[in-house]
């Protein structure tokens, strides 16, 4: 972070943000620069940031950027997803989508699917939906590569959702619902695991 400070003092870069960092160490780097952003995975099947990250970027005035927030593509084609994947995607490694997984799991998509199909949109398009509702600090990021998928997701800025819909989604993929967790262990450091240590407890190196 002290390097980074020093290249805005320099004006080589304009704003530092950073990913997949826990309240504590947002904190820490906040005191040395002010963080723009806070790139984090939020969706309706992914929401345990709600708890500290989210508030902390709040109490900081910090922007969020939610990555996966269509769950890895599951709140667009719910279980079928992983039919259609690639031998090399690394999706079909993920816990969630392992058959004594998916098995529950697909029926959080079927809920969705009956929500959106009752409010005139598609699944993918109601996840977004609770995501923009969430604030204007955050912004979704979904992983698009195809034009109509494009034009879904602008079309989820239309979509309008009361308070009680809101929870009803939640409650659709709510954290003992969903069977599986982001990653395999050790598959991939996350903010639960990647702390930096704090600096009393580095040692120098004698050269």
């Amino acid at each position: 972070m002290g390097e980074l400070k020093k290249l805005v003092e320099e004006g080589k870069i304009k704003y530092i943000g950073l990913s997949e960092a826990s309240a504590s160490t947002i904190r820490r780097a906040h005191a040395v620069h002010p963080i723009s952003a806070v790139q984090i995975e939020w969706s309706l099947w992914t929401r345990d940031v709600e708890q500290e990250v989210i508030p902390t970027c709040r109490e900081l005035g910090i922007g969020i950027v939610a990555y996966s927030p269509l769950g890895r593509a599951f709140f667009s084609s719910g279980s079928k997803l992983i039919d259609n994947l690639s031998q090399g995607d690394f999706r079909k490694a993920l816990p969630r989508f392992q058959p004594e997984n998916l098995e529950t799991n697909k029926s959080i998509f079927e809920r969705v699917n009956e929500m959106a199909a009752k409010k005139g949109c598609t699944p993918s398009q109601l996840a977004l939906a609770w995501l923009h509702h969430q604030g204007n600090d955050v912004c979704p990021i979904p992983g698009t590569t195809k034009i109509e998928n494009f034009n879904d997701n602008i079309g989820a800025l239309s979509v309008k959702l009361t308070p009680q819909e809101m929870s009803e989604l939640e409650s659709f993929a709510a954290a003992d619902v969903v069977k599986g967790g982001r990653y395999a262990d050790g598959m991939a450091p996350t903010w639960k695991n990647s702390d930096t240590p704090p600096l009393s407890s580095w040692k120098a190196q004698s050269s």
